[in-house]
């Protein structure tokens, strides 16, 4: 069974060279950009491909990272070279995580079962702003079967006021007193 590698020691060295450059944030918009484009299926496929030489897919990154500051692309480069791709868009998310905590910035992820509009979404921010008196980078993701309410997820913590989490609670309420009773 191959080993998998983690992104974060990448990320890390990527970090240092950016500070050093004093550029952390262009940094993280390329990181972001790299990101975008392995989410792509067709171009992970053909970096990932047994059929396509090393020399192809040095020279598919370059073309699509051409406007990436040199040290993004090689360390994209780098982990396509050793078969690593898969750790490229960890190594994205690492650095996001590294850059966030340098600005003293928070993400948080909000689930709704609707789309929020725009008040409500910074309604949402500025009310986890206050809880965690930081910075909020915020992202709305969708899903029905959470049937109402809202999901905030802040690092490690889960503030889950989903109307599934309120069912699920009166059931299990309903069957403790139930087995009580009996």
């Amino acid at each position: 069974m191959p080993q998998r590698v983690s992104g974060k020691r990448y990320a890390q060295a990527v970090f240092e060279l950016a500070r050093e450059q004093h550029a952390v944030e262009q940094f993280g918009q390329e990181l972001a950009l790299v990101a975008e484009v392995f989410a792509d299926a067709q171009f992970s496929a053909l970096l990932k491909s047994a059929d396509v030489p090393a020399a192809g897919k040095r020279q598919a990154v370059d073309a699509v990272l051409a406007g990436v500051n040199p040290a993004v692309r090689n360390m994209v480069q780098l982990l396509t070279a050793r078969g690593l791709t898969d750790a490229v868009p960890e190594a994205c998310g690492e650095f996001g995580a590294l850059l966030d905590a340098h600005l003293g910035r928070q993400r948080i992820e909000i689930t709704t079962a609707v789309e929020l509009t725009p008040e409500e979404t910074e309604r949402v921010r500025q009310f986890v702003a206050s809880l965690v008196r930081r910075e909020v980078a915020l992202t709305a993701r969708v899903d029905e079967s959470i049937l109402g309410g809202l999901v905030i997820q802040i690092g490690d913590r889960l503030l889950d006021g989903s109307t599934r989490a309120r069912l699920s609670r009166l059931r299990e309420s309903v069957h403790t007193a139930i087995a009580r009773s009996a």
